[in-house]
């Protein structure tokens, strides 16, 4: 019996050695690799402070008819819109930029060219710097506003000049397209930059008062500055602007208008969830130049709807209140001809469309 007391005792010291021995090694390990740990610099991750974003969208449509009773024409339409964004933020500083391009067209079998439907180039910088009062920030600003290329009135061309063209009425319709044009690249353009403040009480809103704003309209076409209210250049060859238009001297328009004033501009956005959000932006500019004249105010709205990983749905509208332009009926004549506000009027463009989208997101 002894013997077996004994047997058990020596395994027992035997067992409790060995595990005393990995303990000692175990814990001298955790000191050396903690020892080691310490040697190592701690990983400081970078600030960033752009954030980067590049939303692309490609629409396309189409109807085809066929013995359609109800009448109609075949359409294939496409249309295409880029909205980047690149912004700063550190400490005090912001600078938020923005760029948005649409650009698109249709064909219709009634009329054998292709019709431009949306045509807009606006680009937008903001830069703030935080008051001592809350939410506030001095701000200064820059925006810019044109199209790319000529767009035209569509209105179907003459009887005579279908005559002329009998062997080629798709060049009767060109003509008749280019008698009638609206607008083009820098015809016209709009710059402004201003100095102000800017309120922004909550992340999804924000309002920038401008006192002191300056820009220039710009309208490189001599044939389109009387439609955008370009005055005449004083020219003794000419007792007035009518003398002028009889001589077709339309070099004796100028190219510019300066403007020198104060503008109002508010913009919002709503992210409801990753696939849907709403942004709008309303602005008034007020011309001292000019004091008679009513504000020219815009107002854009753009509700984004992502359906699936690819496929979006997008509609925008644009309206815009300039009382220097001057608008037409169907038939030519100026709008509200003969009364008090004659050629004065609203102008609104809609857009609703589906297709593919794709997104950029980077900060740096």
């Amino acid at each position: 019996m002894k013997k077996v007391f004994a047997l058990i005792s020596m395994a027992i010291v035997a067992t409790w050695s060995v595990f005393a021995q990995d303990t000692q090694d175990a814990v001298a390990e955790a000191a050396a690799a903690l020892s080691a740990a310490e040697d190592v610099p701690e990983v400081v991750e970078k600030p960033k402070y752009w954030n980067t974003t590049l939303l692309t969208n490609i629409n396309f449509g189409q109807s085809w008819l066929s013995h359609w009773a109800a009448g109609g024409y075949n359409t294939v339409s496409l249309a295409g819109n880029v909205d980047a964004q690149t912004n700063y933020a550190k400490d005090k500083m912001i600078w938020n930029n923005r760029l948005q391009l649409d650009y698109g067209g249709m064909y219709s079998a009634d009329k054998p060219i292709f019709q431009k439907t949306k045509d807009r180039i606006y680009f937008e910088s903001k830069w703030g710097y935080e008051t001592p009062i809350r939410h506030l920030s001095y701000s200064a600003f820059l925006d810019f506003k044109t199209q790319f290329g000529d767009n035209y009135d569509y209105k179907a061309p003459t009887a005579e000049l279908l005559d002329q063209y009998a062997d080629n009425p798709t060049q009767a319709w060109k003509i008749a397209a280019k008698n009638n044009l609206k607008s083009g690249l820098f015809s016209p353009a709009y710059i402004n930059v201003g100095l102000g403040v800017l309120w922004t009480p909550a992340p999804w809103f924000s309002l920038n008062i401008a006192p002191l704003a300056g820009g220039v309209v710009i309208v490189s076409n001599p044939l389109l500055r009387n439609t955008y209210g370009m005055d005449l250049v004083k020219d003794t060859a000419y007792a007035d602007k009518d003398a002028a238009i009889a001589a077709e001297d339309w070099a004796a328009f100028m190219a510019f208008r300066p403007e020198l004033g104060a503008q109002i501009k508010a913009d919002a956005s709503w992210v409801i969830n990753d696939a849907f959000s709403y942004t709008t932006q309303v602005a008034a500019f007020y011309n001292y130049l000019k004091p008679t004249v009513e504000p020219r105010i815009t107002w854009d709205n753009k509700v984004f709807w992502k359906l699936a990983k690819f496929f979006a749905l997008t509609l925008s509208t644009n309206l815009i209140y300039d009382p220097l332009v001057k608008l037409t009926n169907p038939d030519g004549s100026l709008l509200n001809a003969g009364k008090k506000n004659e050629g004065k009027g609203v102008q609104f463009k809609e857009f609703l469309e589906f297709g593919f989208t794709y997104t950029i997101a980077h900060k740096h």
